[in-house]
C-alpha cells in the first residue's frame, strides 16, 4: 500500500448538518414514484451491510442560457437514485483507495421505514483519513482497508438517495482544476442488529471452555487468560466474547455487562501506578463493556494490539448527528463498530472508549479497559495514546454537561493508572499525520483534541472549548 497521504488543508472532522433540497452542490436527477418497502425488509437479528455501488449522474438543472442540459462528467458526479432497501440505521460511502481523499460533498437523504415520508438531504464529512490507523502498521497495511466518510445515524430507514459531487465539478467543458472522485464509490446501509437485552435473552450456552487468549506480536501489556473453569454456562459466550471479557478480569465477572464504579480509595487500591509515580487516581466510573452494548466479536480480528504506556487522550466527536436517544446509543455503537470492520476495513472499533450525550461510558476497541490499547483514531498519534469519542456532532451544537463530566471521569481514572496529569503536558513522537511530518515532536496536552495532533476540525469547537473544564475537572478527582 502506498505511503498515506494527508493534506492539512481543508479537513474537517464532523459535519452532519441538513440541508436545502436546493443545494447548489449537485441538481437532483429526475426520480421515477418510489413505491413502499416490502414487508420482507426487516433488520437482521445479528445486524447486516447493504453495499450499493455509485453511478454517474447527469446535471438536470436547465442551463441559464437556455442551451440544452450537458452531461456532469462521470468521474465528478456520481449517485444513487432513491430506491428501497433492506432496513439500516446508519449511512457511509466508501471507495478503494484508503490513501485517496474525497474532495467534494456527499449527500444523502433516506426514508423512515414503513413510511413515505423522506428527509431533507444531510451532508457526511468526506475527509475521514483523520481517523485510521498510523502509516505502516499491521492494522494499515493488512490490504483490507478503505477510504471512507465519516458515517451518519439516520434512524430505522428503509429508502435511500444518494449523491456525491467533486470540488469545482461541471460539465463536459473542460474545466480546469476538478479533481475526479476516487474508484470504487459504494454507499453503505449499515443495520446494528437487535439490541444487547434481547440478544442476551436469546442467547444460548456454548459448550466447552474457550482457550488462553493470544495477544499479537510486540503486545507489552500483559493479557488475561481464559481459566479452565471459569466460563459459566449461564454466561453463554462465544469463544471469542469470553476472550474479549477475560482481558477485563481484574474488573468484572466473566461475562459481565457493566464495570461497577468504586471510590477512589478503591480504585487506588486496586491501580498498578507507573514506577515513581505518585498515586493520583480518580475514582473508577462505571462503564459499559462490549457485551454490555451487544458487540458481535466475531466481526473483529481475533487477537489484541497494545502499546507500551498511555501518555495522552484524544477527544473526538463520532460525527454521526446528533438524532438519537440515549437509549439508542448501543445501536449506535453497534452500526459504528461495523462500519469501521465491514465496511472501512479496520481491524476493530476504532475509539477505545465512547461517550453518550448522557454520559454513560462505553468500552470501545477491545483489548481491556485499563490496559494500553493500541487504537485507530487520531492518524499519527495512536501510538501510547487513547481515544474517546463523544456521540454526535458539536460543530455547531454545545455537547452536554453529563458528556464532559464523563470524559473528566473516565480520564481521572485512565491517565491516573499510568501516572498522567490531566493539566500537564506531554510530548508525542508523530507517526505522520499531515500537521506534524513522520519523526516530529508535538507538545501537547495530557487531554488534547483531536484538531491538536491533526489539521481538522475535530472534535467540533463547541466541544473543543469544552475541554478545559474537563482537563481541571479531570485533575480535581485524581485529587491534584
Amino acid at each position: 500500500m502506498r505511503a498515506l497521504l494527508a493534506t492539512s488543508i481543508g479537513v474537517t472532522c464532523a459535519t452532519a448538518l441538513t440541508l436545502p433540497l436546493a443545494a447548489p452542490a449537485l441538481a437532483a436527477p429526475v426520480q421515477a414514484p418510489v413505491a413502499q418497502a416490502p414487508a420482507a425488509t426487516k433488520a437482521e437479528p445479528a445486524g447486516s451491510t447493504q453495499s450499493l455501488p455509485l453511478r454517474p449522474l447527469t446535471d438536470a438543472a436547465p442551463r441559464a442560457s437556455g442551451q440544452p442540459t450537458e452531461s456532469m462528467d462521470p468521474t465528478a458526479a456520481q449517485g444513487l437514485l432513491r430506491r428501497n432497501s433492506h432496513r439500516f440505521s446508519l449511512v457511509g460511502v466508501v471507495w478503494d483507495d484508503a490513501d485517496a481523499e474525497l474532495h467534494g460533498t456527499v449527500q444523502v437523504r433516506t426514508r423512515a421505514t414503513g413510511t413515505t415520508t423522506w428527509s431533507a438531504w444531510q451532508s457526511l464529512e468526506t475527509h475521514n483519513t483523520d481517523h485510521a490507523a498510523d502509516a505502516g502498521s499491521p492494522e494499515r497495511e493488512s490490504g483490507t482497508v478503505r477510504g471512507s466518510t465519516a458515517p451518519l445515524w439516520v434512524g430505522d430507514s428503509d429508502g435511500v438517495e444518494v449523491r456525491v459531487r467533486s470540488e469545482s465539478a461541471g460539465p463536459r467543458s473542460g474545466a480546469v482544476g476538478t479533481e475526479p472522485l476516487p474508484t470504487g464509490l459504494q454507499v453503505e446501509l449499515v443495520d446494528p442488529g437487535d439490541d444487547p437485552e434481547q440478544s442476551r435473552a436469546e442467547a444460548t450456552p456454548t459448550q466447552g471452555t474457550p482457550s488462553a487468549v493470544t495477544p499479537s506480536a510486540g503486545t507489552a501489556t500483559p493479557v488475561t487468560a481464559v481459566q479452565s473453569g471459569a466460563l459459566p454456562e449461564s454466561a453463554g459466550l462465544s469463544m471469542a466474547a469470553a476472550e474479549s471479557s477475560a482481558v477485563n478480569a481484574d474488573l468484572a465477572p466473566l461475562g459481565a455487562s457493566e464495570i461497577a464504579p468504586l471510590s477512589k480509595a478503591e480504585s487506588e487500591e486496586q491501580a498498578v501506578v507507573a514506577a515513581g509515580a505518585k498515586p493520583f487516581v480518580g475514582p473508577r466510573p462505571g462503564i459499559v463493556t462490549r457485551k454490555g452494548w451487544g458487540a458481535d466479536e466475531s466481526l473483529r480480528e481475533r487477537n489484541f494490539a497494545y502499546t507500551s504506556t498511555v501518555k495522552a487522550a484524544f477527544v473526538h466527536h463520532s460525527a454521526t448527528g446528533n438524532n438519537y436517544t440515549c437509549a439508542q446509543a448501543p445501536s449506535v455503537l453497534r452500526s459504528i463498530y461495523r462500519y469501521h470492520v465491514k465496511s472501512s476495513g479496520w481491524r476493530d472499533f476504532g475509539y477505545n472508549f465512547a461517550v453518550d450525550k448522557c454520559g454513560k461510558i462505553y468500552e470501545g476497541r477491545a483489548g481491556g479497559v485499563s490496559k494500553a490499547v493500541l487504537g485507530a483514531h487520531t492518524l499519527g498519534f495512536n501510538t501510547n495514546s487513547m481515544g474517546i469519542a463523544v456521540l454526535g456532532t458539536y460543530s455547531s451544537k454545545n455537547p452536554p454537561a453529563a458528556a464532559v463530566t464523563a470524559i473528566a471521569k473516565l480520564t481521572a481514572w485512565k491517565l491516573g493508572l499510568f501516572g498522567r496529569n490531566p493539566k500537564g503536558k506531554v510530548t508525542l513522537v508523530s507517526g505522520g499525520s499531515g500537521k506534524y511530518k513522520k519523526g516530529a515532536k508535538a507538545k501537547l496536552n495530557v487531554i488534547s483534541g483531536h484538531r491538536d495532533g491533526f489539521a481538522t476540525e475535530c472534535p467540533g469547537i463547541r466541544l473543543y472549548k469544552k475541554l478545559g473544564t474537563a482537563r481541571t475537572s479531570s485533575a480535581k478527582l485524581q485529587g491534584r
